[in-house]
């Protein structure tokens, strides 16, 4: 059901969240060095893996929507970069493990039966001291029409992704209200959580 939502929606004109990439993950932009490399996990349409190709990073973009996935390569092509795509369902791929600097979680909402599982997996997907930059929508986004699952069972707080990542250290995790700007599907005033979290030495 959800990966015929997602083709649905990738599959309308343009971009439907935009070709620029997420703000929070450009405001870390100090922290990438080129050569690095990221592993960008529900990452649909390309706008935040072609923007790290930009800097110079070592790309892997993995999304269920192939129509969205084919939209990242074309945006790449146009930008003169290049990024590896996957078209898979997290819930049931062979994640890597020690093999990246960072794994960019942007507005990707899992199921609650699922959820801590993924975000461990992440988790295991970097390399010691590498980092986990993450934005999405909080409980209070409910009372908001600028995007997000409309359930509050697929929605986050601060406690809960403390929770989750509890193997790692947390560098930031805060709750904020911002105006967004992204494509037609994330725009207004918004409720989100933000977090950096970095994977302990072994």
């Amino acid at each position: 059901m959800q990966e015929e939502f997602w083709e649905q929606r990738y599959a309308e004109p343009g971009h439907a969240y935009g070709t620029r990439p997420n703000v929070y993950l450009t405001t870390h932009r100090e922290l990438l060095q080129p050569g690095q490399r990221v592993l960008v996990i529900g990452d649909g349409e390309g706008r935040n893996g072609v923007w790290l190709a930009e800097q110079g990073l070592n790309v892997v973009a993995v999304d269920y929507s192939a129509t969205g996935l084919r939209k990242a390569e074309a945006l790449a092509k146009e930008r003169y970069v290049a990024l590896t795509t996957h078209c898979v369902d997290l819930t049931e791929w062979d994640w890597p493990r020690y093999e990246f600097d960072f794994v960019v979680i942007i507005y990707v909402h899992f199921p609650p039966d699922v959820r801590a599982v993924m975000h461990q997996a992440a988790l295991q997907a970097l390399k010691p001291g590498g980092q986990i930059i993450l934005e999405a929508f909080t409980f209070d986004q409910l009372s908001h029409d600028s995007g997000g699952p409309p359930v509050r069972e697929m929605l986050y707080d601060a406690s809960l992704l403390a929770k989750d990542f509890h193997q790692g250290e947390i560098l930031e995790l805060t709750e904020c209200s911002d105006f967004l700007e992204e494509g037609k599907y994330h725009v207004g005033e918004a409720a989100i959580v933000r977090a950096r979290i970095r994977r302990l030495p072994a």
